[in-house]
């Protein structure tokens, strides 16, 4: 009778790494994570994972922080405390708009950077006071490890042993 198991691999190396979720790639073998302590240059094509859309988000943020700079210095100049500066009328915020790109990108900046940063952590679930989801704290430091959940527990940790894993671990699921 056979029961899944939870296999982990940890790996000293990156490359050692890359080669290693190639080669279980290349065998057909579903890998369910990847620890790593940073960004590994293509981890993610090597896992087949299509691209996320923390850009898109990263967009419609930027349009938001555009459309507080606009909705503010016109609010400000032409309603709230409008000034003559420079011989430039208050009344048309559109002649005067160049004079307002700079909080218009700065504002786009801040919301875009923040909003996207936030929208990471929540995602991500790893907001304050979550649970952290890593199974070994040596994965935020210097090491690298590869999860599978599986009933083939011989055949994974050969093939971990093959592509030079440094230990193995398994747990019931």
């Amino acid at each position: 009778m056979s029961t899944t198991k939870i296999i982990y691999g940890l790996y000293g190396d990156d490359d050692d790494l890359l080669h290693g979720v190639k080669a279980f790639t290349d065998k057909g073998i579903s890998i369910n994570e990847v620890y790593t302590p940073f960004p590994v240059h293509g981890l993610d094509k090597a896992l087949g994972l299509k691209k996320t859309r923390i850009s898109d988000a990263a967009f419609i943020y930027a349009c938001y922080g555009v459309t507080i700079g606009i909705t503010l210095t016109a609010w400000i100049m032409n309603h709230d405390w409008p000034q003559n500066i420079g011989g430039k009328p208050s009344f048309d915020w559109l002649h005067n708009m160049p004079a307002f790109v700079d909080p218009m990108f700065e504002l786009m900046v801040f919301c875009s950077a923040h909003l996207m940063s936030l929208t990471f952590l929540v995602r991500n679930k790893m907001y304050p006071g979550a649970k952290p989801q890593n199974p070994d704290p040596r994965t935020t430091d210097d090491k690298f490890m590869m999860e599978f959940v599986s009933d083939d527990v011989e055949t994974i940790k050969q093939l971990l042993i093959d592509t030079g894993v440094e230990e193995i671990t398994v747990k019931d699921a």
